[in-house]
């Protein structure tokens, strides 16, 4: 079945998120703020929840038409064939959002979507299409989930079905946590946009509960990032559960151990070297890197061509914070002293290359949660190429 797919993204992500896409080899039909359009099939559903690793949702676009008034809005929703997908006793519920529209209120549209469904799918079910099978006049909606979302801007109206259920951040190592830590996917595609490779040492000088350090280890091992996981439509009747066995096992065939990485996190915080143990430990990944309760200030690098990737603290400012400004000065010498080191640090503080004198090569607004950020991208002096025999 052709189907076409919306994989969703935090708002500066929908490049990276594409580039992943592209990647298992399907085609992009659109990429706009927030989400990422493309073709694809059943076993597609599957392989993008269990690859994507900076993609928020993957969702089954059902139809999209302009609406006015409710009685639009109805019909159109009507004439989408909803039976193509969801069963006899499927589950749906409505959630949406509505900006900038003329039908505003967000309850009002979820019953009209309801109802236009509920008519539709107890019309089919009903027809003689239907002859030699039970219904009993009403749907039960007692079997597996088809969560319809709709998001309307300025009159247009996206339907979806979410193919993902729990968000793909959901990894299932974080077992531990900090005070706000950051998500997954942000702290994949941090990794994807910085110069890291297995053959680099990576370093977090604040690294909290080791998200940042985890993800990289799981992409350098090719660890699909939703194999520990279930998805919604795991239970769906259009994707046969041996499709999901064969990508489960393909994607286990895919990790590869044989490399070794030299990763290392530091947290002067205890209980943040806790959890990040904790949650490497979950991961599988603990002997892949070196977890320290350490202040930053210390750390001085002992090799060349390294990676930095940090989160620095939110919400302070030099001037008013020693903690920060002692962080500033270390990171502004480190960066002096070890030029063929690279540094990627992401900050709500949009005074940072000011306090380092020093400007970034690379600069990307980001948004973790609801946090604006800046990922500031300082390139140090690349490693000779090696030359081919």
């Amino acid at each position: 079945m052709k189907l076409e797919l919306i994989a969703t993204a935090t708002f500066g992500l929908e490049a990276v998120v594409k580039r992943e896409i592209e990647k298992l080899g399907y085609r992009i039909l659109k990429t706009e703020d927030g989400r990422v359009t493309y073709l694809g099939d059943e076993r597609a559903v599957v392989r993008s929840n269990l690859w994507l690793r900076t993609a928020d949702r993957i969702y089954v676009k059902m139809g999209e038409f302009e609406a006015y008034s409710f009685e639009e809005l109805f019909q159109q929703t009507k004439a989408i064939e909803w039976e193509s997908i969801i069963p006899m006793d499927g589950k749906f519920p409505v959630v949406g959002t509505s900006v900038k529209s003329e039908l505003h209120s967000v309850p009002s549209c979820q019953s009209i979507i309801k109802k236009a469904v509920v008519t539709r799918l107890g019309e089919f079910y009903m027809s003689d299409k239907m002859q030699g099978k039970d219904f009993t006049g009403s749907l039960q909606e007692d079997g597996a989930e088809y969560r319809i979302r709709f998001a309307a801007l300025k009159n247009k109206f996206v339907l979806m079905l979410d193919a993902s259920g729990i968000g793909l951040h959901k990894r299932g190592y974080r077992v531990k946590d900090v005070e706000a830590p950051m998500k997954e996917t942000l702290a994949a595609a941090l990794v994807q946009l910085s110069f890291y490779r297995a053959d680099r040492p990576l370093v977090d000088l604040t690294c909290g509960s080791g998200t940042i350090l985890i993800e990289a280890a799981m992409i350098e091992r090719n660890i699909a990032p939703g194999l520990n996981r279930g998805f919604a439509s795991e239970g769906w009747d259009i994707i046969p559960e041996e499709m999901w066995k064969e990508e489960r096992k393909a994607a286990y065939a895919a990790a590869d151990f044989s490399r070794e990485l030299n990763i290392k996190g530091f947290d002067i915080n205890r209980k943040a070297i806790e959890a990040a143990t904790a949650n490497a430990d979950e991961a599988g990944l603990l002997d892949d890197m070196e977890l320290l309760r350490m202040d930053m200030k210390k750390f001085e690098p002992d090799c060349r061509y390294g990676v930095v990737i940090s989160n620095l603290p939110y919400g302070k400012r030099v001037g008013t914070d020693p903690e920060i400004e002692a962080i500033y000065k270390r990171i502004g010498y480190l960066m002096r002293a070890h030029p063929t080191w690279s540094f990627f640090l992401i900050t709500s503080d949009k005074e940072l290359e000011k306090q380092l004198n020093i400007s970034a090569d690379r600069r990307r607004k980001l948004y973790n949660g609801n946090i604006e950020t800046t990922y500031y991208q300082f390139h140090g002096t690349r490693p000779p190429k090696k030359e081919t025999v």
